[in-house]
């Protein structure tokens, strides 16, 4: 898709374009609207939605009952699924399960939802990212009366639309050897981001897009997240050569993920450093 085809994607979308930068574009809008865009476009979709456990969004309801919970997660699914390109790939990071307000086969459960809106199942990739300090409860103390059991890892599940293999687009890919070898094991170690130093309770590290953009995607192929937050996905896609949209419901969210950008851009356009002699 060319960038003035994507241009014209965004320009017909129902969301407010928020900023722009390059092929780059963040829009405030709601992913719930099946009309937010009237076009397949989507080459990747790399996403962290809402987990609802109570986090602190400013415009969204992250303590909503589980069913709720589940329908709202059908609904984005599909729309990402009726925007996607048939050889469209989606990466989403859920948690494996959760016991805040019962206990919850959340990773299992969303799974299965996306399969039932049409998306197809490739593979699963554990995230060790190691954070013990959420454990807050243990159930009964040194006791076989009520345990809990709580795994400090998260998902990538990785789906596809019609066909895995990619017959379209560049066919450019930009990973390395090593990024090969070590990314197709699907036990991916890394920590988490800092929510004070992002300034927005979920954000995740730049280190998840990085390598499912490297790994699933050619340079210049579409790469989109319908839970934008504080831009992650957006700044990865910038700085690999993508191109990128998207759609956060928070203006306030949608600002740092701008400031974000304009920040990695002047990062790329500083001077390399050059050798003194003496």
């Amino acid at each position: 898709m060319t960038s003035v085809a994507l241009n014209e994607v965004v320009r017909k979308s129902k969301g407010q374009l928020f900023h722009r930068q390059d092929d780059i574009y963040v829009l405030v809008g709601e992913s719930l609207d099946v009309d937010l865009f009237n076009q397949e476009f989507i080459d990747l979709i790399v996403t962290s939605p809402p987990y609802n456990v109570g986090l602190d969004y400013n415009s969204t309801n992250d303590k909503i009952t589980y069913e709720e919970y589940l329908q709202f997660s059908e609904q984005w699914m599909r729309n990402c699924y009726r925007w996607s390109r048939p050889s469209a790939r989606f990466c989403l990071n859920i948690p494996l399960d959760k016991n805040k307000g019962g206990q919850t086969s959340v990773g299992a459960d969303l799974t299965t939802i996306a399969q039932k809106v049409g998306w197809k199942y490739h593979a699963t990739i554990i995230w060790n990212e190691g954070n013990i300090s959420r454990r807050t409860a243990w159930g009964s103390w040194m006791s076989a009366s009520a345990p809990y059991v709580i795994a400090p890892v998260e998902l990538i599940v990785v789906l596809y639309k019609d066909e895995w293999k990619k017959k379209h687009g560049s066919r450019q890919s930009d990973i390395n050897r090593d990024e090969f070898l070590e990314w197709t094991n699907g036990l991916w170690t890394f920590s988490g981001e800092s929510k004070k130093k992002i300034g927005h309770p979920a954000p995740f590290p730049r280190e998840l897009p990085r390598r499912c953009i490297k790994l699933f995607s050619f340079v210049g192929d579409v790469v989109f997240d319908p839970f934008l937050g504080s831009g992650t996905t957006l700044i990865e896609a910038l700085a690999l050569k993508r191109k990128g949209v998207g759609v956060e419901i928070d203006i306030k969210y949608a600002e740092i993920a701008k400031q974000r950008l304009l920040k990695e851009i002047t990062l790329f356009n500083q001077p390399s450093p050059t050798m003194s002699s003496g």
